[in-house]
């Protein structure tokens, strides 16, 4: 049974006062957010020279700094206690003021991509602008895509309206789905809902799997009408931006911001469809180990040896983490250790806290992590995770100027991954035992089928979903079960049985109302597994470019910023190399369980 919050020790719970004292302090700046905003809106009409301009960058930085914070606390504290009444209308203040800030300032980028050539160019070779030149010939990329002023401002308005059919989605799974109990195989009931679906499908009791897996599907194809017409609603928000825009499609106007070109999310899906007999002999692998004659989508989360029941205290998940990053030298395992003494953790469940695991942070503090400890190795492994976040955020601010400090999306998940897989490679090395090695290298397997091949099928399904929507072709319901179930028949071979319930799943899956961002997940995994190979292979020279690469922050293009590490997405090669390490550690796998006679 969860405690309440006020019964953790303070110990275990993080310290938000590198952010805000309090709450009267956030307060405060709050306040400050109205006049900051008017200081940006001032320059409204003036933005034709380069002391202007950057008066004006200078302003719309102090703003976005002082937004960031609050928003972050708000977020912070919310998570703390979900039901808090206080932290919930702060989040909403919050929200609400960022978004009337937003809309006076959208301005900006218009006014000054309305400026002739000759006049953009005087301005950023400017000298007194060298530390916004990057920001500013990026901003110069979406010159053809930039609306009119009074166009921008229009769309910010909008901004909740589009998000509409995402908080439709997420009330219904969240609030309104109604779910049958699960009944187990001794005719126990079990409550289901979204959250203790992930459990119920480790279960070891096949009955209660199978239970749980129809119980949910139920639930959803009684509200699939509703789903696709909000997912529909998505997509064509997303395409009706895109054309207005002048983009060639909604997969362009979403990769053009990090300056992705669409080729490296078809190379991804192209070299994953080269690698799917992998894929294939893993599902085989799974259906030996589990012994069953018919493999079902309700075995596919289950582990296919006994997992350890051994639990580990936090002390000892912290000297886990400090050992798996030991390879990256004294300085990041130092910093580690400071975020494990200063706070940055809020390590165990109380009552009405969130759930999972996140990392978050601003310039103004140090980085944060929210977790839900339980002492079981996967929590560890989250730990680990969290903590590469939280790191890549610490190196870039502690590198980069305020305007730099944020890396985008596309290499977000990178850091936390080498973390993660440093961790296991070290498990493996220490273990002696054959069964704990198969447990560890299914954990390494399922990272790879849950992060790769699985992410990257989703982001073939929104590609054509996309699609369809940009041919003038309706998403209903049948239409996108039947594509989605083309995929999973695919991607998951013939060895899986085709549970019907099962192509229902794109209903559930909330990244999809965040276009084009699960195959983000995919090349970070992939990139990740190259650069802890390099660590672990080559050593100093690969640290000090990975180190090097976490404190670049935003201040060059992602795909540059890898290529520094190492790692060159414009080619197929890391998502190939990424999968064949996936190939050994399948062989190795194999091997073991043949050695096991299982």
């Amino acid at each position: 049974m969860n405690k309440e919050r006020s019964e953790i020790e303070n110990k275990y719970k993080w310290d938000l006062t590198s952010l805000y004292e309090n709450d009267e302090a956030w307060e405060e700046d709050l306040k400050k957010v109205d006049e900051a905003a008017m200081k940006v809106a001032e320059f409204q009409g003036k933005l034709n020279n380069a002391e202007n301009v950057l008066a004006c960058l200078e302003a719309s930085t102090a703003l976005s700094r002082l937004i960031s914070n609050l928003f972050t606390y708000a977020n912070l504290r919310k998570s703390e206690d979900t039901r808090a009444e206080t932290a919930q209308k702060m989040y909403m203040r919050v929200y609400m003021t960022y978004v009337k800030a937003i809309s006076s300032i959208a301005f900006v980028e218009p006014e000054f991509l309305s400026l002739s050539e000759e006049t953009l160019q005087q301005i950023v070779s400017d000298s007194r602008l060298e530390s916004y030149k990057f920001m500013l010939e990026s901003l110069l990329k979406r010159k053809p895509h930039t609306l009119t002023a009074r166009e921008e401002k229009l769309l910010a308005s909008f901004g909740e309206v589009l998000a509409a059919p995402g908080e439709i989605a997420s009330n219904l799974q969240d609030a309104d789905l109604v779910f049958e109990d699960a009944v187990d195989a001794q005719g126990n009931a079990h409550e289901m809902s979204s959250a203790a679906f992930g459990p119920l499908q480790m279960s070891s009791d096949r009955t209660l799997r199978e239970n749980s897996f129809k119980s949910m599907y139920k639930a959803y194809k009684q509200h699939i009408n509703t789903f696709a017409a909000s997912y529909s609603g998505q997509v064509k928000a997303s395409v009706a931006e895109a054309a207005a825009r002048n983009y060639a499609s909604s997969r362009a106007m979403s990769m053009a911001h990090e300056n992705i070109p669409v080729e490296v999310y078809d190379n991804l899906i192209k070299t994953v469809h080269d690698f799917m007999p992998v894929m294939h002999r893993y599902v085989s692998l799974r259906k030996r180990l589990l012994g069953v004659d018919e493999l079902h989508f309700y075995d596919v989360y289950v582990p296919l040896v006994q997992t350890s029941e051994k639990r580990y205290s936090y002390d000892e998940a912290k000297q886990m983490v400090l050992d798996a990053v030991s390879p990256l030298g004294n300085e990041y395992c130092t910093t580690v250790q400071k975020g494990f003494n200063e706070g940055w953790v809020d390590v165990y469940p109380n009552k009405g806290k969130s759930s999972g695991a996140y990392s978050s942070g601003t310039y103004d503090s140090n980085p944060f992590i929210m977790m839900n400890f339980t002492g079981t190795l996967d929590s560890v492994s989250t730990l680990a995770h969290e903590m590469g976040h939280s790191m890549h955020t610490w190196y870039s601010k502690n590198h980069q100027p305020v305007q730099y400090a944020d890396y985008t999306l596309f290499v977000a998940e990178v850091a936390s991954t080498v973390n993660e897989n440093l961790m296991i490679e070290q498990l493996l090395e220490k273990t002696q035992d054959p069964e704990e090695k198969l447990s560890l290298l299914n954990q390494y397997l399922e990272n790879f089928k849950g992060t790769v091949y699985r992410q990257t099928m989703f982001a073939e399904f929104e590609r054509e979903a996309h699609a369809m929507a940009e041919r003038g072709e309706a998403l209903d319901p049948a239409s996108l079960t039947k594509y989605y179930g083309q995929l999973v028949h695919e991607y998951f071979g013939d060895d899986m049985v085709m549970d019907e319930e099962i192509a229902l799943e794109w209903s559930r899956i909330p990244h999809f109302y965040r276009p084009f961002y699960v195959y983000k997940y995919a090349t970070g995994y992939s990139t990740a597994v190259a650069l802890s190979e390099a660590i672990l292979h080559e050593g100093e020279p690969a640290v000090k470019r990975y180190l090097e690469f976490l404190s670049m922050g935003g201040s060059q293009y992602p795909l540059d910023e890898l290529k520094h590490a190492g790692v060159d997405l414009t080619t197929p090669a890391p998502v190939a190399t990424a999968l064949k390490k996936f190939d050994q550690v399948l062989s190795e796998a194999e091997k073991i369980a043949d050695q096991l006679g299982k």
